[in-house]
């Protein structure tokens, strides 16, 4: 007997009826959302080469890619991540495209997460990337759309601000090995303090540890600017802060400042990103529903030196907030038919006709299986359907 054969592998699942619905609503609203603001759809392949993600930065560590061969023996991966394979194309396809580019996608990425997080390993993302300007409007066009993104949800939304320059600068100035550095790194983007504290310990007291000590006081609104520049002096950090207050500002005004936070201890999973980082979150649901910000590098490291910036909606999550503003989601869920065309013997084909005409006319039309006339009415009536057109041979 197979083991495994009536389960699905661990953090991928089924979507069924109602579900699939909603998805394809939200992605269709998204849709609608991009493309009214010029960016056109790209697709890339759900498998690429190893190579495309061992990057310097190693942003997505080898354990947490699906891996295979390809028949020449080469190392393949399961497409972990959706900036870096569109990074690759504009250093090759669309290297000669004239700039800026506005690109959206649709499509999956599959991540190994850890035991026990109760995280999905397949994510469904839609998203864009402003490729080719560096200034400060693009990063604003993009904020922009993600407001209206979570807006959108027909629920309560926050957006967190960051500046990934912020930590960078923290981590250039602070005296430790980089294996450390990382380690640090990811006890900040798991917010567990307690950890970093005793890391810290180890090093020393200095003005950057107390910085790092302080990151989880550095969130919340404008005052967050006052305490960050006490603590974080030099020109640097406030050429940094001074950024980020300025397109805290902006944002407020166009979204409103109950809804926008800062939070400078935020730290990206994929460590990319160069200045202007986001999270959006939607009441219901613990976790960000999207992310993204300003990657200027990214794309150099595949030979093409051009700035970038853009976000992700994960389509699941936000799938889930949708489920729960429903009364109630039924377990299975199918269009209502307006009408049920029953074909005696010998009249099927007049039966196929006569419901191609019916749905030229938008009605929902279902062919009856049952034997009998009287089946069908029955059938009719307990899913619904108020029509049943009997077709005979005349």
């Amino acid at each position: 007997m197979n083991r495994f054969d009536l389960i699905t592998p661990e953090g991928t699942k089924d979507s069924l009826f109602a579900e699939c619905t909603l998805r394809r609503q939200l992605e269709s609203r998204l849709h609608g959302l991009f493309t009214a603001r010029g960016y056109s759809e790209i697709i890339t392949p759900t498998l690429e080469f190893y190579d495309v993600f061992d990057r310097d930065a190693q942003p997505f560590p080898q354990e947490r890619m699906y891996k295979l061969t390809d028949a020449k023996g080469r190392l393949l991966v399961l497409r972990p991540d959706n900036t870096v394979p569109i990074a690759r194309v504009c250093a090759t396809r669309l290297r000669d495209a004239a700039l800026p580019l506005r690109l959206y996608y649709n499509q999956n990425i599959h991540v190994i997460s850890p035991s026990l997080k109760g995280r999905d390993d397949e994510i469904s993302q839609s998203g864009i990337e402003l490729i080719g300007s560096d200034s400060r409007m693009a990063d604003l066009e993009v904020i922009a759309a993600a407001v209206d993104v979570l807006a959108s949800c027909g629920t309560e939304y926050t957006l967190e601000l960051g500046n990934a320059a912020f930590f960078r600068e923290l981590m250039q100035q602070l005296p430790a090995a980089d294996d450390v550095k990382e380690t640090i790194r990811g006890c900040i983007e798991a917010k567990n303090y307690p950890a970093l504290n005793d890391i810290l310990d180890t090093i020393g007291d200095s003005d950057i540890t107390k910085a790092l000590r302080m990151l989880p006081r550095l969130f919340g609104g404008e005052e967050v600017f006052a305490k960050a520049a006490a603590i974080c002096t030099g020109e640097r950090f406030r050429t940094i802060l001074d950024e980020l207050k300025s397109l805290w500002a902006s944002v407020s005004q166009f979204a409103g400042k109950d809804r926008v936070t800062v939070d400078l201890g935020m730290v990206h999973r994929t460590d990319y990103y160069t200045g202007m980082i986001l999270r959006g979150y939607l009441s219901g649901y613990g976790e960000e529903v999207l992310s993204g910000g300003r990657y200027d590098n990214l794309i150099a490291e595949f030979g093409y030196e051009v700035p970038a910036t853009g976000f992700a909606v994960n389509i699941d999550a936000v799938v889930k907030v949708l489920s729960k503003q429903r009364d109630s989601v039924p377990a299975a869920q199918q269009p209502v038919s307006n009408v049920l065309i029953w074909a005696a013997k010998g009249s099927e084909a007049n039966a196929i006709e006569a419901a191609q005409s019916l749905r030229a006319k938008g009605l929902v039309v279902e062919h009856s299986l049952s034997e009998t006339i009287e089946d069908a009415k029955k059938y009719a009536a307990e899913h619904g359907i108020a029509s049943v057109l009997p077709i005979e041979i005349s």
